[in-house]
Parts: structure tokens; sequence; C-alpha cells
């Protein structure tokens, strides 16, 4: 019988790829670990309890907020705070920045971003859901933290992840080592190692987009899409269409299966719309750490900067083949820049 390895004991076995942090990155993984199995017991008891539905509030993105999402938001930043590892919490619920002054932690040298409960609309329907971290080590370690800190690159990231709440419940993560999955066992309510060293497939069958959004999208996306579904037995075609409206629901499977996510620029939302900080950069470290790849079209996700907390970006990630030929069509339709996009939102 094969030995069943914990997140913990996995944790402090890799501890030694990280010799600047002295177990601190080791602890925040941990802390995070304990935040979403809180979360996932009250995913599973939505219905049995007054958890489902709106709040009638929005958060800063002007979003109708759920019960869920607050409870989420609540329980990661609690965890967070008082861990003792992390100096500044940003979450994409709230408009500014959670700095920990705290005597617990005076020495914290890293800052977190989540993505408390992404997809959570579909909490209501028993679809799956997820929640999405990242991780950054303080700029300077000797000055206080500040929103700089929060706004660094991607390629900047020591650590992302996330958590997906399913029929079985994985965190999902990577220190710039790989990628590796957790299997949460409620029998003994730890998560444990089921997906070693997780590579996503260079070419896939899979592709995910809302096209329902379909006139909207700029001429190359829509040219791509045309593209899935023309048949062509050399090249496997016509994918598979599959969205489920869950980024990290959506990415999961397409990681295992291979395939491609795509959220691109639209006429209503002509930066994009999901969020650099909390969703693109954590996914696109994930991906690239399986062999994928994650652009916004034009530009690798993890190079752009960051310039607003709660910036937006479009995305093009998952399998690499299928993300450059995604790219092609878009340098194809004469899409060099997303300033030069939005004349052609409503083409083709």
């Amino acid at each position: 019988m094969n030995e069943v390895k914990t997140l913990g004991q996995f944790i402090i076995e890799k501890q030694a790829d990280f010799p600047y942090a002295k177990g601190e990155l080791s602890r925040l993984l941990r802390d995070i670990g304990i935040a979403a199995k809180i979360v996932n017991r009250e995913v599973n008891k939505a219905g049995l309890m007054d958890i489902l539905g709106q709040t009638g509030s929005t958060n800063i993105q002007g979003e109708h907020q759920q019960k869920l999402d607050i409870f989420a938001n609540g329980q990661f930043i609690k965890a967070l705070t008082s861990g003792g590892e992390c100096c500044i919490v940003a979450s994409e619920e709230n408009e500014d920045i959670i700095v920990i002054d705290s005597p617990v932690a005076h020495n914290a040298k890293y800052i977190v971003a989540i993505d408390p409960l992404d997809g959570s609309s579909n909490i209501d329907v028993n679809v799956a859901v997820g929640s999405i971290f990242s991780i950054y080590r303080k700029i300077n370690t000797d000055a206080p933290a500040t929103i700089v800190d929060v706004c660094q690159p991607g390629k900047q990231q020591v650590a992302a992840g996330y958590v997906v709440y399913g029929s079985s419940t994985m965190l999902v993560y990577t220190t710039g080592k790989g990628v590796n999955g957790f299997t949460l066992d409620p029998s003994i309510g730890e998560f444990c190692l089921s997906h070693p060293n997780m590579r996503i497939p260079a070419d896939g069958c899979i592709y995910s987009v809302n096209e329902g959004n379909y006139v909207h999208f700029p001429k190359g996306v829509k040219q791509y899409i045309k593209y899935c579904q023309v048949e062509d037995s050399t090249t496997n075609r016509p994918y598979t269409s599959r969205y489920i409206g869950s980024m990290v629901a959506d990415l999961h499977r397409n990681l295992i299966k291979g395939g491609i996510f795509i959220y691109p620029v639209t006429a209503h939302a002509p930066q994009g719309k999901l969020r650099l900080v909390y969703e693109c950069n954590p996914m696109a470290f994930i991906v690239e750490q399986a062999g994928g790849k994650a652009t916004d079209g034009l530009n690798r996700i993890m190079e752009l900067p960051v310039t607003e907390l709660h910036q937006r970006s479009p995305i093009f990630i998952g399998s690499k083949n299928m993300v450059d030929m995604a790219e092609r069509f878009m340098h194809d339709a004469g899409i060099l820049s997303f300033a030069e996009a939005e004349p052609l939102l409503s083409a083709g």
C-alpha cells in the first residue's frame, strides 16, 4: 500500500527549495490550506443553511456579492492575518489592501493576493467553484510594506495556487518547482498528494469561452472559434466546447485534459474582465509551471506591468500549441495592440 503524503508533509520536504524563507513560506501555505478546509465545509453545507444567495451589496468591481463570498473572504483574511507570515493581504472583494500591523506580523516578508471564491454565483446551482491565491515576497524587507509590494509583475510570484470545490476538493499549487495537486480526504481532514508533477498536454481538444458574447469579440477571437469548430482529422478538430463559468473549474479540467481557456476583450469590457493580480497572474504561473502558456492574446501575462490593484486583463491560457494558434489568429487579424482592437470588436 502506497504511503499517503499530506500537504503539510510535502511542504516541509520541499522547504529546502527556499533557503531564504526559513519556514515562513511553508507556514503561509499551511495557513491557506486551513482556510480552504473551512471554506470547503461551508460550501458543502450550502442549501442546508442560510448561506446561499446574494447579500444585497456589491464589491469594488461592482459585482453582486454572494453570502459565501463574504464568508470565504473573511476566513482567508483571518487565517493570513493571524499566522504571522503575511504583511499585506489584497483581496478581490476589498477596495484597498489590508496592511497587517500587529506584533505577530512584525517581521513578515510576504504579500498574499486572493480571490476568495471564484465563480460564486454557481453555488446556488451546485456547480464547482474555487479559490485562487498568489504570494509575493516584499520588495524591501527592511521597509514597511505598501501597495507597491502588491503591484509586482506576475513573474515575481514565489508561489500561487487554487482550490477547486467540486465532486472532491483539490488544492493545486506551485512554488516555481513544478505543479502538485492534493485532494482533501474528509475522513482524516487532510489534503493528500494525489496529482504529483502535474503537466498540461501541449495539445488539447477543449476550448472554453463564453460564446454568448461572440458578437462582441475581436475579429481574431471569432476566427479562432470558427477554427475550433471546423472538422479536420489531422488536428483532431472539431474541438469540444466546455464552459463552466468558474475560471478555476474550467482551467482545472483543461490542465488535466488539455485545452484552452479564453476571456478576451469585448465591446463591453475593452480592457478585459478578469483581474490581473487575483486571477490571471496566479493561474498563469501555475499553467506555465505545468508546461502550458498564458498570454493576453499578444503578450505574456506574467510580464504585464501592474499599475492598479484591481487591474483587468484579457487572457488566453492553457495548452501551449492551442494558445500559440489563438495568438496567430489575433496577429493575422491585424491586432497588434489592444488600443487597435477596440474598433475591431464588432468586426468579422
